[in-house]
């Protein structure tokens, strides 16, 4: 049974991740979304607030479980029995900071693979912080996150809908 684990922040989670983890659960037996406690980060929501959104998110996904680990993502990797680690790729700019770390987890523990996944075309521009800017000005989001993440944003920005 292959175990792969889909790390990140998910600060938001958007439809961009959830086209990921919905086409990882397709290709892997077991996926765990592994929300990720990044301390050189400082998160618009807490782990809380992104664990329920991103367990809200992906409901549905019968094989997918998710969990929250604030230490190397290699050793998350080892606890879970898993082998494979699952990253997102929207453009070439994120490529070589995604190789590094792909070498570097492999080095870490051998066992450790790394598969890229390309979001469907109409994802590929998308970020969590892109969503945050355009929220935070009262943008229109709802072509980019799930309802009960954009009421999420709304409250705290303080924006009626």
């Amino acid at each position: 049974m292959k175990t792969a684990l889909y790390p990140g922040t998910f600060d938001p989670i958007t439809y961009g991740h959830i086209d990921i983890a919905k086409r990882a659960s397709q290709i892997f037996n077991r996926v765990i979304a592994v929300v990720a406690e990044n301390p050189s980060k400082n998160p618009l929501f807490s782990v809380e607030e992104r664990l329920e959104m991103v367990t809200e998110s992906l409901m549905d996904v019968k094989n997918l479980e998710v969990i929250r680990y604030d230490g190397l993502i290699v050793d998350c990797l080892r606890e879970n029995n898993g082998s494979v680690i699952i990253r997102g790729l929207r453009a070439l700019s994120d490529f070589e900071y995604e190789f590094q770390m792909a070498y570097t987890n492999r080095n870490l523990y051998s066992v450790a693979e790394t598969v890229f996944f390309m979001p469907s075309s109409k994802y590929t521009y998308l970020s969590s912080t892109m969503v945050k800017q355009i929220g935070r000005l009262n943008g229109a989001i709802s072509d980019f996150v799930p309802d009960h993440v954009k009421m999420r944003l709304q409250k705290k920005f303080s924006i009626s809908s």
